[in-house]
């Protein structure tokens, strides 16, 4: 099983001590442009990944082809993109999922905060009602125990 989440912090306390228990996955999977050319960063990330969880850093572009593999395929993985936009276009460049999890999508001037978590610009909105027409389901979990919280925009 995939567990895909959008988080802009990607790696982080809450991913490894939370996501990566309640998922049982074996793989987390960074998919970021940037942070994958970026080795200082993925050494840096890489220090917070325990024992027996392999950690990967992908293009967008390149998920689809990896998790295609017969490797992978089957392998429960945390699938962690920084924006709505990248899972978008991994969506769109063939990399099929069913649900996607919200994970902290900070604040900033010109997005309206939908809950504690979570603050979606317009071009986030358009992202989000793209996975619905594509029946994609929309998580917004922070963390596995929270009790779900219903479309908000």
């Amino acid at each position: 099983m995939h567990f895909v989440r959008i988080d802009n912090r990607l790696v982080h306390g809450q991913v490894i001590e939370t996501w990566l228990p309640h998922t049982h996955a074996r793989m987390i999977a960074v998919v970021n442009d940037e942070l994958s050319s970026n080795h200082l960063r993925q050494e840096i990330m890489s220090l917070a990944i325990p024992d027996g969880v392999e950690i990967v850093f992908l293009q967008v572009s390149q998920v689809t082809a990896f998790f295609s593999g017969f490797a992978y395929r089957d392998m429960d993985a945390l699938i962690l993109f920084s924006s709505c936009a990248d899972a978008k276009a991994a969506f769109e460049g063939g990399y099929g999922f069913t649900s996607i999890n919200l994970g902290n999508l900070h604040y900033a001037a010109g997005k309206k905060q939908i809950c504690p978590h979570v603050a979606l610009s317009k071009e986030d909105e358009t992202c989000l009602q793209y996975f619905l027409q594509h029946g994609v389901k929309i998580d917004y979990r922070c963390i596995p125990g929270d009790s779900e919280l219903p479309r908000a925009f």
